[in-house]
């Protein structure tokens, strides 16, 4: 008897000790997601802090500078900006201080996200990643930029002619500002044409003989984008069409290196 009550002991012993791995192994399995979430957790909790800091800030210290200087190209032109809902002037503020936001905080969204797949990425990967966000940003911005200094105002300039003997302009602030926004960006947008490029042909889908031999069908379909994008005048179809063009020629040049790097 007492040799059958010293091993059942050990036979529970033994069972529970072959059991504990298989009920350690799901922790274990599960951890890496868990780390993941818990990351993405932190990218969203710091990005939402980040864009609502910079939020307050705009609004409380500069949402009046900034609206004069949105509104100044129609200001300019001796046209009144009006409202004609109670919260409309309100809401738009909100609107346009969100968007900086986004633009002021934009650097630690960035840095987070980098932060977030920078260990999912190998180091040509990573060096690849970091210059071609670099060159997008840039040629975002320099679009917004080129836009608004050289295109917005040809174009306030013909819609305003063009309604002059037909109606007194009466602007809401807030069609106006979604009439801005909705302009600029996709100038932003177009000006990502050598990045497109690249990323196609390290993908195999094109390559600079192909984007070459299609010059002049791809001109046509520029000068069409333009005149959709833009007022039906030949300044501002030019004015984007021909920097449009060169961003082409830009492109196939960086595919032309990108293959020959490869072959080397």
């Amino acid at each position: 008897m007492k040799i059958k009550n010293r091993k059942k002991p050990r036979d529970e012993a033994d069972r529970a000790a072959a059991e504990e791995p298989e009920q350690q192994a799901v922790p274990d399995g599960s951890a890496p997601l868990l780390v993941h979430l818990q990351a993405l957790r932190r990218v969203l909790i710091v990005s939402a802090a980040a864009v609502a800091i910079a939020f307050f800030l705009v609004y409380s210290f500069a949402i009046d500078y900034l609206m004069a200087w949105i509104t100044g190209p129609i200001a300019a032109r001796g046209i009144e900006i009006i409202y004609t809902a109670m919260s409309e002037a309100l809401v738009t503020k909100f609107k346009v201080a969100l968007i900086a936001g986004l633009v002021i905080a934009a650097p630690v969204i960035i840095w987070q996200v980098w932060g977030f797949i920078k260990p999912a990425l190998y180091p040509k990967e990573k060096k690849t990643f970091r210059t071609l966000f670099v060159i997008a940003l840039l040629l975002f911005l320099l679009g917004v930029a080129f836009c608004y200094l050289a295109v917005y105002t040809l174009a306030v300039d013909f819609f305003l002619v063009a309604g002059d003997n037909l109606a007194k302009p009466m602007l809401s602030i807030d069609k106006y500002v979604s009439f801005l926004f909705g302009f600029i960006v996709p100038f932003g947008v177009a000006f990502q044409l050598p990045v497109a490029l690249y990323l196609t042909t390290r993908i195999g889908w094109t390559n600079y003989r192909m984007l070459a031999s299609k010059r002049k069908f791809v001109i046509l379909g520029i000068f069409v984008f333009a005149a959709i994008l833009t007022p039906p005048d030949v300044v501002s179809q030019l004015a984007l069409g021909l920097p449009m063009i060169l961003l082409y020629e830009i492109g196939i040049q960086a595919c032309r290196l990108t293959r020959k790097r490869e072959r080397e």
